[in-house]
């Protein structure tokens, strides 16, 4: 009978991890390192910070960087699930230079520096076209549809949304009146009928206020389309599984190193719009006309 070897899972080890060494050279780790640490001036960070005479020190914005473009590549986009990282990952722990963050932290600093984070994408790119990394000849186009925080049920132009309101208002009205021709009714159930009487009050006055200070919104050709009072940047968009109320992410890639050199998210399916045509006649001059796209 064969004989194997004992193993016990169980077993706690106390090893020695040297955080340097889990960057591995040629790994998308490795060139978020040398990015931030060795290439890219991140002094406009500083203006937000005003703890230089009183206040704890706090993490460095590099190093928050660092960490959350890492967990953001592996699909990770909780600010929990990255404090988390920073403390179970050994990837991540050396990323952040054993730096343990809390999630708020990270929240704080995604949802305030989004500014200043956008910024260093010009910077990145810079790196890369002295690093020869990026052609400049042929860029390759695409787009995916991503769903926003945001109901389908409250779009639409402010006719249909005015048509809403008056159909809110009027169940509120059958209930006040119900209320009121009801000789007998419990606690309880007079509890329930307060509670959908302010829901559907809260509701009228949001529809209302959208609708007295919001413009209507214009499409691709200047027609007016669907507003949605939770999140008016969005639209309403068609992807695989049927309509969504979301945003069209367009990602612009140079064909030689597949480098994105352009990337937004935008509330309409017409990509059309966000690119001009333009024609290069025999002495390099350029005008709007049909020809190639390029991104605006």
């Amino acid at each position: 009978m064969a004989r194997y070897k004992k193993t016990n899972k169980e077993q706690g080890l106390f090893t020695a991890v040297n955080l340097k060494d889990q960057i591995v050279p040629g790994t998308f780790e490795h060139t978020l390192q040398e990015l931030f640490d060795k290439k890219i001036d991140l002094g406009i960070f500083d203006r937000k910070y005003n703890n230089d005479e009183t206040g704890a020190g706090a993490i460095e914005p590099r190093i928050l960087l660092k960490i959350v473009l890492y967990s953001y590549s592996l699909g990770v986009i909780t600010s929990r699930k990255i404090a988390k990282m920073c403390h179970d990952n050994m990837v991540v722990k050396a990323l952040a230079e054993d730096a343990e963050p809390h999630y708020t932290t990270i929240s704080n600093f995604i949802s305030g520096m989004s500014g200043e984070i956008e910024k260093l994408f010009t910077e990145v790119l810079m790196v890369c076209s002295e690093m020869g990394l990026i052609k400049g000849k042929m860029f390759a186009i695409d787009g995916c549809r991503l769903p926003s925080n945001a109901a389908k049920e409250w779009s639409g132009i402010k006719k249909e949304l005015k048509k809403k309101y008056d159909k809110i208002k009027a169940m509120c009205e059958k209930i006040v009146e119900e209320h009121k021709n009801k000789d007998r009714i419990s606690a309880k159930e007079q509890e329930r009928e307060e509670e959908k009487l302010e829901r559907l009050e809260a509701a009228a006055s949001r529809i209302r206020n959208f609708i007295l200070t919001q413009e209507e919104r214009k499409g691709a050709g200047g027609e007016t389309v669907k507003s949605n009072i939770t999140d008016n940047e969005s639209g309403k968009i068609k992807g695989p599984h049927g309509y969504i109320q979301g945003y069209n992410g367009l990602a612009v890639a140079d064909s030689k190193n597949q480098v994105i050199i352009a990337a937004d998210a935008n509330g309409s399916a017409a990509e059309g719009q966000y690119f001009v045509r333009i024609k290069t006649n025999a002495y390099g001059a350029k005008r709007k006309t049909t020809g190639h796209y390029i991104y605006r």
